[in-house]
């Protein structure tokens, strides 16, 4: 399995990452770590060959601009282990790119993540996931209403992110033509 996101950029990464070590500290939340990179997922999907991916998304990021995204708020995704989320915005600019990646790939894949469907994709920047419980919920998310969450991000890349073991490592990550 593999996911295609966009690693955020630097001050972002940086946020998420401090945040992150936090929950850790403060309530022993470490799940979010499988991947290490901050990042926004597009997709994910099972590629049997690699090497048509790597040359697609090598000439997409080519005719691809850098562009921005906001986040607002926390989100909550519910079940036993409970995802909490930082929320980005839908704009023109993502949805082409993504209505695009999930269009094309899904002609190159196997099985493609239901979630990552146009229509019920809900792009976001994960906090905790894997080792939450609903009792976690309250005292978490009280201390992150401390945290402002209106951020503009610059996306200006594709990263393609494998798992390996219990992580999601970073196999090859393609920049956007900034010209």
């Amino acid at each position: 399995m593999i996911a295609v996101t966009s690693l955020l950029d630097k001050p972002h990464a940086e946020c998420v990452l401090e945040l992150t070590e936090l929950l850790e500290k403060k309530f022993g939340l470490s799940g979010v770590k499988m991947t290490p990179y901050p990042h926004l997922t597009l997709l994910t999907a099972e590629i049997p060959d690699k090497e048509e991916l790597v040359e697609y998304l090598e000439q997409t990021s080519l005719e691809t601009r850098p562009f921005k995204i906001r986040t607002t708020g926390l989100g909550i995704f519910p079940g036993e282990t409970p995802v909490i989320y930082i929320p980005v915005l839908r704009t023109t600019l993502l949805n082409q790119l993504h209505v695009r990646l999930h269009r094309d790939i899904s002609e190159m894949s196997t099985e493609m993540g239901v979630y990552y469907n146009p229509n019920m994709w809900l792009p976001h920047i994960s906090l905790a996931l894997g080792d939450t419980t609903p009792q976690l919920l309250g005292p978490v998310l009280s201390f992150l209403c401390s945290y402002n969450f209106n951020w503009e991000i610059t996306i200006d890349n594709l990263c393609i992110l494998e798992k390996r073991g219990e992580y999601f490592l970073k196999e090859e990550e393609f920049l956007f033509n900034k010209r």
